[in-house]
């Protein structure tokens, strides 16, 4: 499915992506495009897409083409999604100790857009880290 969403091929176009877009949160996904947790992830991104088009655009990285970022955001993990607006990185509170990004698989598409629209509302109010409503610890463990 990472075919069917835009693939950011150099460290500048990740650059572009996230300064020019004023009005929507940057939503990349960092990781390698054989892996089957990336494949995972980018089968639920690829069918939000449209509905958050709204207010979000998605990208996609491949962290071995292009190592830039592998470094500065710490992409040691097989599949890392992380979010920008207005050129600021914004950090999301699921209740894992590791605001910065998510590096696991996010299969539920109504969280995902959840996720999403709250990281949208957070940041057009100007806040730099959201906190999401549910624990992802606890939605991973499967205990509500």
């Amino acid at each position: 499915m990472a075919y069917l969403l835009p693939h950011l091929s150099s460290g500048w176009e990740v650059d572009q992506a996230i300064v020019t877009e004023e009005d929507r949160v940057v939503v990349i996904r960092f990781g390698k495009d054989t892996d089957r947790t990336c494949m995972v992830q980018d089968e639920v991104l690829a069918s939000i897409a449209e509905k958050v088009k709204n207010f979000a655009v998605i990208y996609l990285v491949d962290i071995e083409q292009v190592p830039d970022f592998n470094t500065m955001y710490e992409l040691f993990d097989d599949c890392t999604t992380m979010f920008f607006f207005r050129n600021k990185h914004i950090m999301v509170d699921l209740g894992t100790g590791d605001n910065n990004k998510i590096n696991w698989a996010l299969t539920d598409k109504q969280e995902f857009i959840d996720i999403i629209e709250m990281v949208y509302r957070g940041a057009r109010k100007g806040r730099g880290l959201v906190v999401s409503p549910k624990d992802a610890v606890r939605a991973r463990a499967g205990v509500w």
